[in-house]
């Protein structure tokens, strides 16, 4: 009985946890997918660069404060835009 309660909780402590590491994870992997989509394909115009430059700051700043959800939102927005330029809508 005892092992079923300490697995069960180890189990929760770990599902519980886990959504914490997924956003961090998320917004690092939103950082690299910018600075490869940055690296790759050159914007057309420099005050579009440097907008993403300044929000890609920001989100870096959040990301190294620990508050995630704003470098998750930041990165999103940042994505977002990228590739509606892409696509030749702005």
């Amino acid at each position: 009985m005892k092992r079923t309660a300490i697995t069960g909780l180890f189990i929760a402590a770990a599902l519980l946890a886990s959504p914490v590491f997924a956003a961090d994870d998320l917004c690092a992997t939103n950082l690299q997918k910018i600075n490869d989509e940055m690296a790759t394909a050159k914007a057309t115009s420099e005050s579009l660069d440097d907008t993403l430059e300044a929000r890609l700051e920001k989100a870096k700043a959040a990301q190294a404060s620990g508050d995630t959800k704003e470098c998750i939102a930041i990165t999103s927005k940042i994505i977002s835009r990228m590739q509606k330029t892409e696509k030749g809508g702005y």
